[in-house]
């Protein structure tokens, strides 16, 4: 399992070394929510395995989110273009351990159970049938009614106004400057939700309590966490995402390359982080995806 935390986290930081922060789609999302699918089933990935992928994609030049075991490829009739290698994803759960001796009343133990698969993004098949051959859009909507219907249903308290956009947490509190004061609306929006993801973290909602995480400074690590919650939100909205805070990219390769768990503990708690928005904003969470051939 340690080879797997160490080979996850050397492409992510192969990826922000390149100044290409790995949770941000590098697919024009078209009216569609960005997130890499599995073209069989149509779950969305999650976590880390959105961050695995998009690296890939960036620096193949692929344009398509969707993406297939070699198995299920075939299965549909199509196949894997000879020479292609395939891109290497996380399936995590928790398991159960059966006590040989259990004491009455007392709850299981559960181990994490950590596996490595292989997909295929869709570039890389040939042979796909025809209803394949084309990306699906999800029914068309307005990205930023979408956003507004998210910061609005959210229930937290935006306020407008000055040149800073922060989340006050004593105050329990968002604050944006005017959307006039943004080049355009997907720059506003990937502000405010941003912040939105900083909101999750007060006790009555996610409980992500500042503090040193992993060797990282406190702000530094709740940085990493918003940059991919808003990321993921963003795609869920179809809004492009952009990186907020650039200057914390080095603090963050200080650090992955002292932990490697820390890319995993941060993409859980901004995938927990995005799930909790769009579920207290009225919108069902992304589906969790058990298993790559689900």
């Amino acid at each position: 399992m340690n080879d797997l935390y160490t080979s996850v986290t050397e492409r992510i930081i192969a990826a922000l070394e390149t100044g290409v922060p790995p949770w941000l789609p590098p697919w024009q999302q078209d009216g569609d929510d960005g997130i890499p699918r599995n073209l069989a089933s149509d779950k969305p990935y999650r976590g880390i395995n959105i961050l695995l992928l998009h690296t890939q994609a960036f620096a193949q030049g692929y344009h398509d989110h969707r993406w297939l075991t070699f198995k299920q490829a075939a299965e549909l009739g199509a196949r894997v273009k000879k020479g292609e290698t395939g891109t290497p994803i996380v399936f995590f759960k928790w398991k159960e351990i059966d006590d040989a001796d259990p004491e009455p009343d007392k709850p299981g133990r559960v181990r994490p159970l950590m596996r490595s698969f292989t997909v295929f993004n869709v570039a890389q098949i040939d042979g796909l049938p025809e209803q394949y051959q084309k990306r699906p859009r999800i029914q068309h909507w307005s990205p930023c009614e979408r956003a507004e219907d998210i910061l609005l249903g959210s229930g937290a308290v935006i306020r407008h106004g000055g040149n800073r956009a922060f989340y006050a947490p004593a105050q329990d509190w968002i604050q944006l400057p005017p959307a006039g004061n943004f080049l355009h609306a997907a720059a506003f929006y990937g502000t405010a939700l941003h912040e939105l993801t900083h909101w999750t973290g007060h006790p009555d909602r996610c409980c992500r309590p500042l503090g040193r995480q992993h060797g990282m400074d406190a702000y530094a690590f709740e940085e990493l966490v918003a940059e991919m919650g808003a990321a993921f939100l963003c795609a869920h909205c179809g809004l492009p995402g952009q990186l907020e805070h650039a200057s914390y990219i080095n603090s963050w390769l200080d650090a992955l390359r002292r932990d490697k768990r820390l890319i995993f503990i941060a993409a859980g708690k901004a995938q927990a982080a995005s799930d909790f928005v769009l579920r207290v904003a009225g919108f069902a969470p992304i589906p969790v995806m058990e298993a790559v051939a689900a």
